[in-house]
């Protein structure tokens, strides 16, 4: 099946409008935390207040994923969305609120714990989307391996989309208003489209499940640690990518431009993530992570011999046809060993480590900017291209024995309704 008909076909699935309501869902998480750094940075006077309202909201969001992941398995997803979705968005909204009556010399840690409870509620639709795929495919009749497969190639493109989209409308609402205004954008959109996408018909077909502690037990599996563990590393290097881009766009007289820059990185990873559909199925998934990995390190080494915006640009461009690739390869190894019951809070655990992992590579990589510039910060890139590439190495085994198990296994079906899926 070709990857226009595959997606064609799993379109038909839903309709459009679930697919267009699950993707503006995801925007307001891509756009907060960019748009909380510019509006405390402006009205502080203080990118260190910035920084640390942006992060602390990045690694509330990290924490607060895998507790909401776990309580859609138990509750199903419907209550779970529908509450994230509503105290995230009144959290950003308090955010600009608070940030309004800001005075020069005030303490700005209210700010951080504000953007932390809105970072902690803001839900993981791209994530969540994952989780419903096969159940939409086992409703409908259809449920075909290489139908799920491409479920999972278009989320992992639309979750760079998102990357891409959600800083850019932030930029271009900052400019023609202000940080505040780009805000409000993001959580009328959580409020509007999160609130959508949990009432969604779909999300029915995920029911609550009574998980034992045994089965519970069994979430933390050697192959699910080690795919966190290439999560991390794709976290780490999207947080040193743009804090490089940043240092030597800053160097260049064109701070402006970061954005622009690194979502170059995005533009590659979007096209190669569409196309990750048409690797054919008997291409174990193991090799297709030793693959990507490979791949991912050798065009992250060019970032330390980059001394200008355009060999940047082009630079970025093309390492991202690695990224997403090895990101739905993660993802989809994880939905093939990780029992139905306990898929929310796997996928969740995945999304937590990429944001945990952001936070460590733009940390580590700020500190070495400072010393040296952008080649170091870049080092940190390269280095944990070749720490996924590590862990894709030494774990093929874990992961090719965890899918061998997964096959063998009963499939366990959680309870819940099973509505039409099409709205």
């Amino acid at each position: 099946m070709s990857p226009v008909a595959s997606y064609r076909h799993l379109f038909s699935l839903t309709g459009p409008l679930y697919v267009v309501v699950a993707f503006l869902g995801r925007l307001p998480l891509a756009m907060s935390q960019l748009g909380v750094l510019l509006l405390v940075s402006g009205v502080t006077g203080s990118y260190g207040a910035g920084g640390a309202t942006a992060g602390a909201l990045a690694v509330a969001n990290a924490i607060g994923a895998p507790v909401a992941g776990a309580l859609t398995d138990r509750l199903g997803q419907r209550p779970v969305l529908l509450v994230q979705s509503v105290v995230g968005s009144l959290g950003l909204f308090a955010v600009v609120a608070l940030a309004g009556t800001y005075e020069s010399g005030d303490p700005w840690w209210p700010l951080t714990l504000v953007a932390a409870l809105a970072g902690a509620f803001t839900p993981q639709v791209g994530t969540m989307a994952r989780v419903r795929w096969r159940p939409i495919s086992r409703r409908a009749g259809r449920e075909k391996r290489e139908l799920v497969d491409a479920a999972f190639s278009y989320e992992g493109a639309a979750d760079e989309a998102s990357f891409v989209l959600g800083p850019a409308l932030v930029g271009l609402v900052g400019a023609l208003l202000n940080p505040s205004a780009a805000i409000l954008a993001a959580g009328i959109l959580l409020l509007l489209f999160g609130t959508w996408f949990a009432v969604h018909p779909t999300a029915g077909l995920v029911g609550p499940s009574t998980v034992s502690a045994q089965a519970a037990a069994r979430l933390l599996t050697p192959a699910l640690v080690l795919l966190a563990l290439v999560q991390l590393s794709v976290g780490m290097v999207f947080g040193s990518v743009q804090t490089g881009t940043s240092v030597l766009a800053t160097a260049a007289g064109e701070p402006g431009l970061t954005g622009l820059f690194h979502a170059l990185l995005g533009v590659g990873s979007v096209v190669a993530g569409l196309a990750v559909v048409a690797v054919p199925e008997t291409f174990a998934y193991e090799r297709r992570l030793r693959l990507f990995t490979i791949a991912l390190a050798l065009l992250s080494l060019p970032l330390l011999a980059v001394d200008g915006l355009g060999l940047l640009a082009v630079v970025l461009l093309v390492l991202g046809l690695a990224v997403a690739p090895t990101m739905i390869t993660t993802f989809t190894v994880t939905e093939r060993i990780t029992d139905v019951r306990r898929l929310g809070a796997a996928m969740t655990i995945l999304a937590a480590t990429t944001g945990m992992g952001y936070a460590v590579g733009s940390s580590v990589a700020g500190r070495l900017a400072d010393w040296g510039g952008h080649r170091p910060a870049f080092a940190v890139t390269v280095a944990a291209s070749f720490l996924a590439l590590g862990l894709a190495l030494t774990g093929a085994r874990t992961l090719r024995m965890a899918q061998a198990r997964a096959a063998a296994a009963p499939e366990r079906v959680p309870a819940g309704s099973v509505p039409s899926v099409s709205a």
